[in-house]
């Protein structure tokens, strides 16, 4: 094979390659931001920064690192598995946001609906894992 033919055809498949490549980088690009798996109480549509800074604010309350309700995953340990239920802890998460929420709904509404000063995580926990309670007095 000629030696200009040779070089046509290598310079073809480099082409071919960066297209390819630039085609698949532009559609990753252009995908919507992941989505939560597995919410149970959080809305299903709500977007990965929100999702983001709601659990920031869990582990400020806590005084906790992610590892702390979310599970390892099987083939890599030092990685999480967001979408695990397997850590009891998630499942209690749960049930304390659905506490607050009831307690905010019922407590802390003005008469038109208008939310008002909230109770939060933090209001109890306080940077503790165990809700910190002092005596009155």
């Amino acid at each position: 094979m000629p030696l200009n033919r040779r070089l046509l055809i290598t310079i073809g498949y480099i082409g071919l390659v960066f297209v390819i490549s630039s085609f698949a980088i532009s559609v990753k690009q252009n995908d919507p931001a992941p989505r939560g798996n597995n919410l149970k109480v959080l809305p299903k549509n709500i977007s990965h920064e929100e999702l983001e800074k709601i659990m920031d604010g869990f582990k400020d309350a806590l005084g906790v690192k992610c590892g702390h309700c979310h599970a390892s995953q099987d083939v890599n340990p030092r990685k999480l598995d967001f979408a695990s239920d397997a850590k009891p802890e998630k499942d209690m998460a749960r049930k304390m946001i659905q506490m607050t929420e009831r307690i905010n709904k019922k407590y802390f509404r003005k008469s038109n609906g208008e939310a008002m000063v909230q109770v939060q995580c933090k209001t109890c926990h306080r940077g503790n894992t165990k809700p910190e309670i002092k005596p009155a007095g």
